[in-house]
Formats: structure tokens, sequence, C-alpha cells
């Protein structure tokens, strides 16, 4: 970790904002979409620097080849180094010869065909840049920091990946050397420990960059065990807020198919579906971008309400404090109904309502399995009630369970009037009240861009099958059928039967 006060104004990309920073790791990551002022931050974060006694250097975007190859004049140990490093890249190597006129000259021999050829005639820009991009690094005489603008330019992902394995090299050999990339690549994101982390930059539109400068305890044995999961697909979401994060593939490909069905495409602009594995990964996603401070956004099953880390972090976010704090005097009789004196003198946050919505639904659970225990139901609630029994002998206690509260929330959802004849007049008055509870909640959840879905899951709203409740079996065979209808229905079809999902995506991509 190096510490370095740093604090940059642009005004006219963010307005009063102040970028401050004060931790950062030896290679630094400065990311986010076109016109974000990335390279505008660099470059102030290298005056900052200078004046710190560092010294500095900007690789720009328009970076002169031969200007690099000039300096193997000067240093013979950096031209061995580069072809060493090459020599057995592509099945090819690199030598420099000097020609007439003393200038080195870059020959490229084909191991696979004993043939040589001058690289500037025969190669592309991919070999030419990343030896430009190697004299720079390993010219550490010159410079303490070094920033790298668009280093990705003209390299294949191999390329990419090489490289930022070479300045991992470097880092490790020299402890006073710093390291930026402005990059618009995910193979450059590159984290490996938690402490890689702090050295992301974040930049937005019309807003100041955001890092991380310190990690508590908890969230580094989190981010410990879950970033060797963390793939390149992933990474997306540190390029734009506009990315929307699901728990599966098949809730990718749906809402990715969906997204051009919106009437208003123009929030869609730069808008990736990215699928994880499953709430619990989505809640480290959503602890990840809440810390770095991008505005992503994430659509998730039922069940997230009722246990895992989406949970957790989202009960934490201040976002959604803020909004519950705006609402209590607008909630407060409902509040009276559903908590005692004691506990209204506590303060209501998310994780209370939860709480509180657990309990009902507990007590619901309880009345319908007391009547199924002597009475049959109806055919309405058959199927229903085949549920409940499957998952009692599943588990043995399914009331603590995500899914058992998950049917008893569905089946209220769907079924308010059948299942309001089973109950008990004391529990059927809770109906109203779990009702209101369950909205206020989702609405809660959204001031964090978390958006629930209501119905269960992506295959609750499936229109060429009728699937009920959770948990869902046979769903890439579900998912298949769905997918050929879409493909082959018309746009005012698609956004009829869709359109409650194409509701949440508009509410998902909104400004």
């Amino acid at each position: 970790m190096i510490n370095f006060e740093a604090k940059v104004k642009i005004p006219f990309l963010w307005g009063k904002s102040v970028f401050k920073k004060s931790n950062w790791s030896q290679i630094n990551l400065i990311v986010g979409p076109n016109g974000s002022g990335k390279t505008l931050l660099a470059q102030e974060l290298a005056k900052q620097l200078e004046n710190e006694g560092y010294t500095s250097k900007f690789i720009k975007v328009d970076r002169n080849y031969q200007d690099q190859i000039h300096i193997l004049h000067e240093n013979v140990k950096i031209k061995e180094k580069i072809e060493k490093v090459l020599s057995n890249m592509f099945g090819k190597s690199i030598i420099f010869v000097e020609d007439i006129n003393g200038l080195l000259i870059p020959i490229v021999k084909n191991k696979a065909w004993n043939v040589e050829y001058l690289l500037d005639d025969a190669e592309c820009h991919g070999l030419r840049e990343i030896i430009s991009l190697l004299i720079c690094l390993y010219n550490k005489d010159s410079n303490d920091c070094i920033f790298f603008d668009e280093p990705e330019l003209h390299l294949h992902p191999q390329l990419q990946t090489f490289f930022m394995n070479e300045i991992r090299k470097e880092a490790k050999n020299s402890s006073r050397r710093i390291f930026f990339l402005i990059s618009h690549s995910p193979f450059f994101i590159d984290l490996r420990t938690p402490e890689d982390l702090t050295g992301v930059i974040a930049c937005h539109i019309n807003k100041a960059p955001t890092s991380i400068d310190t990690l508590s305890a908890e969230d580094e044995n989190l981010f410990r065990k879950f970033l060797p999961r963390f793939n390149t697909y992933h990474k997306q979401f540190f390029f734009s807020d506009n990315q929307i994060f699901v728990e599966g593939y098949t809730d990718q490909q749906m809402f990715t198919w969906l997204l051009s069905f919106m009437e208003n495409d123009i929030n869609i602009v730069g808008t990736g579906i990215i699928d994880v594995g499953g709430k619990d990964e989505l809640g480290v996603f959503c602890k990840i971008c809440q810390l770095i401070g991008t505005n992503s956004r994430f659509i998730t099953d039922l069940d997230s309400l009722f246990s895992g880390k989406l949970r957790d972090v989202v009960s934490n976010d201040e976002r959604v404090n803020m909004w519950l704090e705006k609402q209590y005097d607008k909630q407060i009789s409902f509040y009276k109904k559903i908590f005692s004196k004691k506990e209204m003198m506590q303060k209501i946050n998310l994780e209370k309502l939860i709480a509180m919505l657990e309990k009902f639904l507990v007590l619901i659970g309880n009345d319908i399995e007391n009547y199924l225990n002597y009475n049959s139901v109806t055919d309405e609630l058959s199927f229903f009630a085949s549920k409940i029994k499957q998952l009692d002998s599943k588990y043995e206690n399914a009331k603590n369970v995500d899914t058992y509260k998950t049917v008893i929330m569905q089946v209220i959802n769907q079924q308010e009037n059948e299942i309001s004849q089973i109950l008990t007049d004391v529990t059927r008055k809770k109906l109203p009240l779990v009702k209101n509870l369950f909205s206020l909640i989702l609405a809660a959840c959204e001031a964090a861009r978390v958006y629930i879905l209501p119905k269960g899951c992506i295959e609750h709203y499936y229109t060429q099958s009728t699937v009920k409740y959770m948990p869902v079996s046979a769903k890439d065979k579900l998912f298949r059928m769905e997918l050929d209808f879409i493909q082959d229905a018309h746009k005012k079809s698609i956004r009829k039967n869709y359109a409650p999902l194409i509701s949440i995506l508009e509410k998902a991509t909104s400004l």
C-alpha cells in the first residue's frame, strides 16, 4: 500500500465534486466510459506525484514507436531483455541490428519456416506496440511512476495478459515504482488480492471518480474467497455504470433479448446483462459496486429477500436507509399496525422490515399447515399444498428455509382469495399487512438499484409454460421453449406477453 494524498478537480466534467484518494496500490487501474475524464485525471495525478518528489512518465495513446527504439541504443540491457522475452512468442524470435546509418532495426525470424524479415515491413501494429510498451516498462531508471494510456491498443488479448504479467514482475522487483493503466480492456482488470481493489479508480459521466481507500477485515475475507471466480466477462461493469447483474444464464439471455423491445431505447446504450453464480455471488458483486461507487443494477429472485449475501448488503446500503428515513412519516401509521411500541422506539430499517415479513409468512404457513392436516383443499390450491408437503418432507424445519417463505409469499400474491378461505380470522387479517409490507420492501430495495422479481424467478414470467412456485425444475427445457417463441413472435406480442419483465428493465435502466 502506498500513501499519497491526491485531490483533483475538473469542474467542466464533475461540477463541484472533487476526487480524493490517499491509499494507492502499486498497480492502479483508471477505468470507465469514454468522456468520463480518465486521461485528464491521470495527467493531474502525474503532476501531483511530481510535486511529492516522484519522477513520472506519461505514455500517450499516440506513442511513437521509432522514438522508443532509440532508447535501445543507450540501454543494451533493455534491448537484450526484450529480445529474450519475445523470443518464444508466436513461434518467432526478434533481434535488433544496426543498419548502415547506425539505426536499430528489428528483425523477425519465423522459426517454422526459417525465414527472416524486417518487422516494419511485414508485421502488424500489435508486435510494434508491445515492443514500445516493454521499452517504457523496462526503462526503470528514468521514472518512479509510469502512466500507460490505453495500453490495449492493437494488442490481442494474449498480449494484453502478457503485458499485465510483465507489469506485475516489475512491480515486485521495485517497490518504489507505481504504475497507472488507463484502460477499456477487462484483460487489465487483473485483481488477485483484495488489496488490488484499492487500486481501481472508476470514472463516471458527470460525476467525480470513485474508489476504495480501505477495506474492512470482513470485506477482505469475502473478496479473498471470491476473486479467483471473478472472470473477464464479469469485469464489464468497471467500464459502465449501466450494467445489470442477474443470477443465471437464463435470466441473462431473457433480459438481453427483451432489452431490444423497450420503448425508451436511449437508456439502454451501454447496458449489458451479466450473469453470475446465484444470489450469494450477486451479493458480492453488489458489495464491490457499492464500495467502488459504480451505479450497477441487480435483478434477482424473490428468495434473495430471505437469505444470502445480497440481503445483507442491501440492508446496509446507505441509499436504502435514506429512502426509509424519508418514508417514515408517510408510513408511521402502517408501522404501528405491525410493530409493538417497544419495536417502534428502535430504528426501522430494511432488515427489521424483512424480519417482520418472515414472521408473518411463518405465521400464515403454520395456519395453512394446520388446515392441511385435517382438510382437503380445492383444485386451485392442490398444487400449492403438494409443494408445501414436499418442502416439509425435504427439510427438518422447512419454515426456516428461504424457499418455504418464498412459496408462502407466492401463494399470497397469486391466490389470495383462495388462501384466505382456509386461514383463521386472526391470520386472514394479516394478508393486507403482508402485501403492503412486501411492496414497501421491494421499493426500499430499488433505492439501492436492486430489483426483486415479485413473482419468484424468471420462469414465473414465461408465457409458453406455467410455473407457479419455487424451486423450478427442467429450467433449460423451459427456457428453450420460451426463446423459440421470442425469436418468432411479433414485437407487439412480445411487449404484451413480457410487460412485467420489460417494466422491471425500464426501472433498472432509468437514469
